[in-house]
């Protein structure tokens, strides 16, 4: 029969396995976590906004959001660049598509993109 002095370095090391077992899961979660929301942020807005709308409270205090956001959305244009082409639905929808491109050609184009509320 074991006495306690040879039990107790035996329970120590099991106990320290589990506790660096469960360190390395959690990690492993997190890391797999931050994986997905920055799948997320690079897809098309509806697919990002059903992630969001389901996302936790408290996931807010545990993922680098932030980071992610500015990483993902920082795009490659600079200051002077040419804008790249694109196409818009018009809001009221009565003449189709507008090509942006084609409108450069007659004349400038200014976007303003902001909350008015």
């Amino acid at each position: 029969m074991p006495n306690s002095a040879q039990s107790a370095p035996r329970n120590a090391g099991r106990l320290r396995r589990w506790v660096v077992s469960a360190i390395a899961v959690c990690v492993i979660a997190w890391l797999g976590f931050v994986a997905y929301i920055d799948w997320a942020m690079r897809q098309p807005p509806e697919v990002f906004g059903a992630v969001m709308a389901r996302m936790p409270m408290p996931a807010f205090f545990v993922l680098p959001f932030e980071t992610l956001w500015n990483r993902t959305r920082a795009g490659n244009l600079n200051a002077g660049d040419q804008a790249p082409a694109f196409t818009l639905k018009e809001l009221q929808g009565s003449e189709g598509p507008v090509d942006m491109a084609a409108l450069w050609k007659e004349r400038p184009v200014v976007l303003v993109f902001g909350s008015y509320t």
